[in-house]
């Protein structure tokens, strides 16, 4: 079938993409490449594609199909986007991707080679041809291509050859593509997926979220995009979830499994029901986690996958009617969330802890004992040691552990006084982490990195208060803020001892507010089990060696640069990435490493390998995330141009 007759067939709504298919995922290079191949007449492959009743088909987008029987895209999806993007000068209807892969080729009719518009090397050459506008202006507009090149006196020798190619170009719609057609009553949505997998082996292969998304959208077609809404409202609030997160929740709670598998038996109807009663039961826990913890934002949502377990606690509560919790009840959850989150128990196996948890909510009995057993059978004692602060960087485990005493307790600012709640209003009001010893000072008597970034030597401090300070050493500005606040200084767990105030003594200053932050942390503990402190009773796990794991963002400037590099990346039509990754060993779940920034199935999704940006790592981190299989770059700089040349095809120069 000719190419301008399948675009054709993609207006009249006679061609769409199935539902399970993935968006748009080419880059320039690959566009190029294509209009290349065509265009010197070399085979680009056929396609296959499903053909099916309209009336039961589940397609992608918003267009409307024809009557009758209608063919779905299973492979040949990207070629025939970027032909339709660049010949008609948008995207299809069915699109979902960056329209910024195919916007604006042109071809150079003396080099007869392709490139992106680019205005200062295309701006006055009148042999760049707008790709786009030549398509579709096509044979009727030919003379007015003719006309302006033979306008050009030294040009004139060549229009006759010049025309010879326009001519080429043009005729790239009328090549033949084979189309080869699954069909049948046989070929169920189950068949045609197996058939889709088996020809995408090497490269967009569904993931078991994408094939239960599919059985889903196969009656719900909507169900993709509700699912998608509200993770938009969601991310208004600063909370980045992704959908693979929102479709294991909603497993979680229809089926009681975190395998996706349990998922395909459920009809539309109830997922659609399932899909609501998760929903809300995330926002209550959201509120719970935010307003009782303090864990107000997604930089220190620890724990994530927890979540899905407390959407399924709650909504068996709701299906037994067992009304409003109790604040017992209710801090008792949260309890069990800190302590999962706190020892990493879904950093590792993710599916398979969540199965076991789910487990234990089943039967009678007290669930949430069940689940606490189950934490400390695995984990060993709940309670914290000194040596569990020992971690550094904005990455750390305990990290959100820090930030989550600040919020619970009675924390105050060291410059206004005020208690560091979430209701602080102004810009300059807004928490910053604060290095107790300023860095510039303690790099200047060789402290080792990890210690100057240790968590002990953090605290939270106003935006305002923190750019007061300075540089200044806790020996000259300590005193101040205790005769401006009493008391201040003791509620941020500053040892009261005024000799560990001076920086000869940094590493005792560490090791005595240690103590002080374990102390805490199970003060806050006892206070979430009002009373029942059995749960913390029993030797007291593992203590991590002196330095746990490298990595990890070390200053606001770091983590200011790294988002502003994710954001970047969502700018051109890629899936952000994961702030402070947690890499960690899949069985024990305990942190090897964390990476600044890090996408751990790649940047197109299980098109590429894993990518991490470190920057100011160390060898031994950068070398875990290599033998991990993680492409790393130390720069935003290079993974920019990386981005630029190898994902969008475009030119690296930054």
């Amino acid at each position: 079938m000719k190419i301008s007759t399948i675009l054709d067939h993609i207006d009249s709504g006679h061609m769409a993409l199935p539902e399970f298919q993935r968006g748009y995922v080419w880059n320039r290079d690959q566009v190029r490449g294509l209009f290349d191949s065509l265009y010197r007449r070399h085979p680009v492959g056929g396609l296959l594609v499903w053909a099916t009743e309209s009336k039961t088909a589940t397609h992608r987008g918003e267009g409307a199909l024809a009557a009758g029987v209608v063919k779905l895209l299973l492979d040949g999806q990207q070629r025939m986007t970027s032909l339709y993007g660049v010949v008609r000068g948008k995207p299809p209807k069915f699109f979902d991707g960056n329209p910024q892969a195919f916007t604006g080729l042109r071809f150079h009719l003396d080099g007869q080679t392709f490139e992106f518009y680019q205005p200062v090397k295309m701006k006055d050459d009148p042999l760049w041809i707008d790709m786009t506008e030549l398509m579709g202006k096509g044979t009727a507009g030919l003379g007015e291509f003719v006309t302006r090149l033979a306008a050009q006196p030294e040009l004139a020798p060549k229009v006759g050859e010049y025309v010879g190619r326009l001519s080429r170009l043009l005729s790239i719609t009328e090549v033949d593509l084979h189309i080869e057609e699954v069909t049948g009553a046989d070929k169920s949505l189950d068949v045609v997926v197996d058939i889709f997998n088996r020809v995408n082996s090497g490269g967009t292969k569904l993931s078991k979220g994408d094939l239960a998304l599919a059985k889903i959208c196969a009656e719900w077609p909507e169900g993709r995009e509700a699912m998608k809404d509200k993770l938009k409202e969601w991310a208004k609030s600063d909370f980045h979830f992704n959908l693979d997160w929102l479709l294991r929740s909603v497993n979680t709670v229809l089926t009681g499994e975190a395998k996706f598998q349990y998922l395909h038996e459920k009809s539309a109807a109830e997922v659609q029901d399932a899909l609501a009663r998760t929903t809300k039961h995330i926002d209550t826990s959201l509120n719970l986690i935010g307003g009782r913890l303090g864990l107000d934002h997604d930089r220190v949502f620890f724990g994530r996958f927890g979540v899905p377990v407390l959407a399924r606690y709650l909504d068996q509560r709701q299906q037994a009617k067992l009304g409003p919790m109790g604040e017992k009840e209710r801090d008792k959850l949260l309890f069990w969330f800190v302590q999962a989150a706190m020892w990493g128990r879904f950093s590792g196996s993710t599916e398979s802890f969540i199965d076991q948890d789910l487990a234990a909510l089943e039967g009678d009995g007290d669930r949430l004992e069940r689940l606490l057993e189950q934490l400390r059978l695995w984990h060993g004692g709940l309670r914290a040691e000194p040596g569990h602060f020992t971690g550094w960087s904005l990455g750390a485990r305990f990290y959100p552990v820090l930030y989550l005493l600040t919020r619970m307790g009675e924390a105050r600012d060291w410059g206004t006084g005020l208690p560091l709640k979430a209701s602080l209003l102004g810009k300059m009001s807004r928490l910053e982490v604060h290095h107790i010893f300023p860095k510039a000072q303690l790099y200047k008597r060789k402290q080792a990195r990890p210690e100057v970034n240790a968590l002990a030597n953090f605290c939270f401090l106003t935006k305002g208060t923190n750019l007061d300070i300075t540089d200044r050493l806790p020996e000259e500005y300590f005193p101040k803020v205790e005769v401006a606040h009493p008391g201040a200084l003791a509620s941020q767990w500053i040892p009261a001892d005024e000799a560990l105030w001076k920086i000869e003594r940094f590493r005792d200053f560490l090791e005595a507010r240690k103590v002080l932050l374990s102390a805490e942390l199970n003060r806050r503990m006892e206070e979430l089990l009002h009373g029942d402190n059995r749960w913390l009773a029993g030797p007291a796990s593992a203590v991590p060696p002196t330095i746990a794991v490298g990595g990890g963002i070390t200053s606001e400037k770091e983590e200011t640069e790294i988002q502003a590099l994710n954001d970047w990346v969502e700018s051109q039509g890629l899936s952000r990435g994961v702030v402070s990754y947690d890499f960690a060993d899949p069985q024990s779940g305990e942190q090897r490493a964390v990476f600044d920034l890090a996408w751990p199935t790649g940047l197109q999704e299980e098109l590429s390998q894993p990518v991490a940006v470190l920057l100011n790592e160390d060898a031994a981190t950068i070398r875990i995330a290599g033998e991990a299989g993680f492409r790393c770059f130390s720069d935003a700089k290079s993974f920019k141009r990386h981005v630029k040349a190898e994902v969008l095809g475009e030119s690296p120069h930054i």
